[in-house]
């Protein structure tokens, strides 16, 4: 399945600056790993140690919040719209 994933400021020197980029499979993590094999270390910034999401960084599969379907294994069908999205925090 082929997606367009959307690549936040922080992310885009993984991708030479692009924000959107295609991907192909069929959950999340297909996703990830193909991203990872045409944009090396993206995937380190996504996923932690363990290789699960990274508790501040929010994913969205259309506009549905993976964290509440099936995180990784969230299907991604063709033409899905994915959202990297990372926490801001700060204000005064």
């Amino acid at each position: 399945m082929s997606v367009n994933v959307r690549i936040p400021t922080i992310l885009r020197t993984y991708t030479g600056g692009q924000s959107e980029v295609s991907a192909e499979g069929a959950t999340l993590a297909e996703v990830i790993e193909d991203l990872e094999k045409n944009h090396a270390g993206i995937a380190a910034r996504v996923l932690d140690d363990q290789g699960q999401l990274r508790r501040f960084v929010n994913v969205y599969v259309n506009d549905d919040d993976v964290r509440f379907e099936q995180g990784l294994g969230t299907a991604t069908p063709d033409g899905a719209g994915i959202s990297i999205i990372p926490a801001v925090a700060g204000g005064c």
